[in-house]
């Protein structure tokens, strides 16, 4: 059994369809080795802009949970059962759909899988504005859950596999952080939205709805330039199609910069396969490495923790305590998530300079202390609205930053075969203890209207929150500016390294 600082990938046994003739490439070498260009932009814009309807999705959904519960806003719903229910349906929705896109992804490749996802999460975004009963408000937010969740697999897979090995740290972080660029804009149209003066009880939040499938298709048109990923390619048999994309973009990137690229330097020879079965995922990502799986479960269900008992409930928090007008809550969460999305970006360069392991579990034990402080200052009625916010925001500033980790260490840390399938797996279990159970019993203890047990919500936050970070001190992988296949072998592979550092 490989450790978890092994980069060992093994042969794990050839999947259903078995291998085929063996291939040596320097695909992923010469990916590694590209200078940052136009067509890297295309990437990030294509794929990481979704994050942005994502948040704008979840917190419009927060923030107008008291004008769904109104009179005549043609749902007979609670904003109990908004924050809670719905919240929870969505995240179940998400980690179904990150389990069962992430099993095709694998199977059938990057841009099949990422054009899916986007149409589903847009198809049911369109019917949720044009919900007319509870029970279909319920069922669109799970299959727009179920569309969102295939793009965590299928979106973080092909960006980890295309982008520079030196950049890739980075440029993850900033691409999950922009998740709350989303929600800046969510906060804000809410308070369009919810302006009656402006639009009618029953058409301003269908309108917010229908905002986002309009961006989405925007983003659709975009994401049909994205190729598929080059690496996905020569796994399954598809090397000279690898070559010729990878062949055509360093002929692009040469043209745009006018100098020739330094020569690429390594080698990896595999045998195609078409599939890996679950029993050869499983055991790889189990038996082979116990400890990277410990550390995966652990950031997920720490961060999810921590920002259910924030996120879900904000706008009741700033009502119930402080006496803040509800259609005024959108300025003090577009504050956080503006705190949010500076995290990855400010941070997001050290994680692949001072390195994965000093800055996962620093920033995931610094926002856990910090929000046990604010927990204390709550509780003792030394906070307002505006100081609870800032509060708030210093604590999902370091938060914001360790949560992308997350995505991007179990991308990075297991076998190309099972890289889909191992963030599905993460995000999905570590989601559904921290972001099913989070929402309801958060929902309960933020709307009870007690001080105590709000304060408690956040103490069990933050506690995960400090305990995933003791987690990462022990087992994070040094994956700074290595290679994807150096960090752990393709199980298709023709030989393994005997043993590779971490």
């Amino acid at each position: 059994m490989a450790d978890a600082g092994d980069g060992r990938g093994g042969q794990g046994g050839a999947g259903r369809d078995g291998g085929g003739a063996a291939i040596t490439t320097s695909v992923p070498a010469r990916l590694d080795r590209l200078p940052w260009s136009r067509w890297h932009w295309m990437i990030v814009i294509g794929l990481g802009t979704v994050w942005i309807l994502d948040g704008l999705e979840v917190t419009v959904v927060g923030n107008i949970a008291t004008r769904l519960s109104q009179a005549g806003s043609g749902l007979h719903i609670t904003d109990v059962q908004v924050t809670g229910l719905a919240a929870a349906l969505y995240v179940a929705g998400s980690c179904s759909g990150a389990l069962f896109f992430g099993w095709l992804t694998d199977r059938f490749g990057r841009k099949r899988l990422f054009m899916v996802t986007l149409v589903v999460y847009l198809a049911a975004t369109a019917l949720t504005a044009l919900s007319t009963r509870s029970w279909e408000f319920f069922l669109f937010r799970f299959i727009t859950g179920f569309g969102i969740g295939g793009e965590y697999a299928a979106i973080n897979s092909a960006i980890d596999e295309l982008i520079p090995s030196r950049h890739r740290g980075r440029v993850d972080l900033i691409i999950n952080g922009s998740f709350w660029v989303g929600a800046v804009g969510g906060s804000l149209l809410s308070i369009v939205a919810l302006n009656t003066a402006i639009f009618p009880v029953d058409l301003g939040w269908r309108l917010t709805f229908a905002l986002g499938v309009v961006l989405g298709l925007v983003i659709l048109l975009v994401r049909r330039n994205v190729p598929e990923s080059p690496r996905w390619m020569f796994i399954h048999g598809r090397g000279e199609e690898a070559e010729r994309l990878v062949a055509d973009v360093e002929r692009r990137i040469g043209d745009q910069t006018g100098r020739e690229l330094p020569p690429a330097e390594g080698e990896i020879t595999i045998h195609p396969r078409k599939s890996i079965g679950f029993v050869t995922i499983a055991r790889t990502v189990f038996t082979r490495y116990p400890r990277r799986a410990v550390l995966g479960l652990s950031l997920f269900v720490g961060q999810a923790f921590l920002y259910n008992a924030i996120t879900f409930g904000f706008g009741s928090i700033l009502t119930k305590f402080f006496n803040t007008p509800s259609d005024e809550t959108g300025y003090y969460f577009a504050v956080i998530a503006a705190g949010n999305f500076l995290g990855p970006l400010l941070l997001g360069g050290l994680f692949d300079s001072l390195g994965r392991r000093p800055m996962i579990a620093g920033t995931y034990i610094g926002s856990g202390l910090l929000l046990f402080g604010t927990a204390w200052l709550f509780s003792a009625g030394h906070l307002s609205a505006t100081t609870l916010t800032a509060c708030w925001c210093v604590v999902l500033f370091f938060a914001s930053a360790g949560a992308s980790s997350a995505y991007l260490t179990v991308s990075e840390i297991f076998p190309m075969e099972t890289r889909a399938m191992a963030i599905a797996f993460f995000y999905a279990v570590g989601t559904a203890a921290g972001g099913i159970s989070g929402p309801l019993l958060f929902s309960d203890l933020t709307s009870s209207g007690k001080v105590g047990d709000t304060a408690l919500a956040f103490e069990i936050g933050a506690a995960l929150m400090v305990i995933a970070g003791i987690v990462a001190a022990f087992l994070a992988v040094k994956a700074e500016r290595r290679s994807l296949e150096d960090i752990a072998t393709p199980l298709s592979a023709a030989a393994a390294p005997a043993h590779t550092p971490a």
